[in-house]
């Protein structure tokens, strides 16, 4: 009886750390995984929706600091120039509250180095800089 005991108390103690593992705190979430979807659709307003309230912009050299409305802006007329084939983050890296990401855009026929820096604050994920160069 008390070898069974002990038994069913390390099989939950496995089952409850195999949970554990499972769940996701706010740290290790992938802020980039939406963005990344953001950026192969072209899709402008919910990419913006990241933005912090002022963040800087370099697209193709040129260097901006900006407010989210500006910066939707300025990436609706990027998609509309070059209309996004794909995108995937090729390399990530830090840990709250600064991260970053690097990524390859096929857009319009070229190709685009795509760096992001995101922020945390408060919970909270906001793009702070983004840089989009060509290759």
């Amino acid at each position: 009886m008390k070898k069974s005991l002990v038994l069913i108390c390390h099989l939950l103690c496995i089952f409850a750390c195999a949970n554990a593992q499972q769940i996701v705190s706010p740290e290790e979430h992938d802020v980039f995984a939406p963005i990344s979807k953001y950026f192969s659709n072209g899709d402008y307003t919910k990419l913006s929706a990241w933005f912090a309230d002022n963040l800087e912009f370099e697209i193709l050299g040129v260097t901006t600091s900006c407010s989210r409305n500006q910066g939707r802006l300025i990436m609706k007329n990027f998609f509309s120039t070059y209309a996004p084939r794909s995108f995937a983050i090729i390399h990530k890296s830090g840990k709250s509250p600064m991260s970053y990401a690097v990524g390859e855009l096929v857009a319009g026929g070229e190709k685009f180095r795509v760096i992001i820096y995101a922020k945390t604050d408060d919970g909270k994920n906001f793009i702070q800089q983004l840089c989009i160069e060509k290759e």
